[in-house]
């Protein structure tokens, strides 16, 4: 079986404050764009997970996201079922854009119609959301409102297609790092929503990323490339998530081919569509098919 895996890009980052976990409450704008890695799965004798990976800056062992995954519904389910699972990846971690987590939920729906488990798909949520906070996202697409963690999820009516160009640095940024040196005097909390008034008149201009600034104190050179997109006309234009991705959001397709142009050559630069739930599915389901 092989399945697409999508990445997703935050178009709204707002923290409401430190939770008692340690962890904080965001308010965020989830939206899958159509670029992805690929992973194939097939069945092998007994109850091992065999995970290969073309990554070398990724450890394909224990620690992995998609073998925790797999393990994890084998202890849910039950099964003695063993899987060879291959991932060609493309979207590169450390970016904000939800490549371990997507890897995770991408295997827990593959899995689940590969060993016939017949989890519906909220069982499937419970299970990754003690995989990652965003891992259950990935199981929903489109866009989605997160709450609390971010894995408190509500479906939005989907916005116009947009073209989206991605500068990809070549270093990753560590969540707990920027979570860490994170000023709790830049907190949402007890002030108006932009995502939602964002959501009431669909103005671009309203969304931000709270972790922005200190993203860029530490990691100054990605504000050239914010300054960049906005430059060339992009709706919207944010570090995805904790970075290091920068994202130029743009509702026309020239426009979105232009800035990528230029921007190649001084960064790795890859241009995606935005995904409507819909398409998300349908292509995720094409690509769940046997392949043996």
């Amino acid at each position: 079986m092989k399945i697409k895996s999508f990445a997703k890009i935050n178009l709204g980052l707002e923290i409401l404050g430190k939770r008692a976990d340690h962890y904080h409450d965001i308010l965020t704008l989830f939206q899958s764009i159509d670029f992805w890695d690929d992973l194939e799965f097939r069945p092998v004798g007994g109850r091992d997970i065999v995970l290969e990976g073309n990554d070398p800056s990724i450890p394909w062992d224990e620690s992995n996201l998609i073998f925790r995954a797999a393990r994890m519904l084998q202890e849910a389910s039950g099964v003695s079922r063993g899987v060879r699972i291959r991932v060609h990846k493309r979207i590169p971690g450390g970016k904000g854009l939800g490549g371990g987590s997507g890897n995770a939920a991408a295997s827990l729906y593959a899995l689940n119609r590969l060993w016939d488990l017949g989890f519906s798909r909220p069982r499937l949520q419970k299970i990754g959301k003690d995989l990652g906070s965003d891992v259950p996202y990935f199981l929903r697409g489109g866009l989605c409102l997160g709450r609390e963690r971010g894995d408190r999820l509500t479906d939005l009516a989907e916005l116009p297609p947009s073209w989206c160009v991605l500068a990809l640095p070549d270093f990753p940024i560590s969540t707990p790092e920027i979570y860490g040196k994170f000023s709790s005097s830049l907190t949402s909390e007890g002030k108006d929503s932009k995502i939602m008034r964002f959501l009431k008149t669909k103005n671009f201009g309203l969304l931000e990323n709270r972790l922005e600034q200190t993203i860029f104190r530490s990691y100054p050179q990605l504000v050239r490339f914010k300054s960049f997109f906005q430059d060339h006309s992009a709706e919207l234009s944010l570090v995805s998530g904790t970075g290091s991705a920068v994202f130029g959001l743009f509702s026309e397709r020239e426009k979105a081919f232009r800035a990528k142009a230029e921007l190649e050559g001084s960064v790795n630069a890859v241009l995606a569509k935005t995904l409507s739930r819909r398409s998300y599915w349908a292509r995720l389901r094409a690509g769940a098919s046997p392949s043996w």
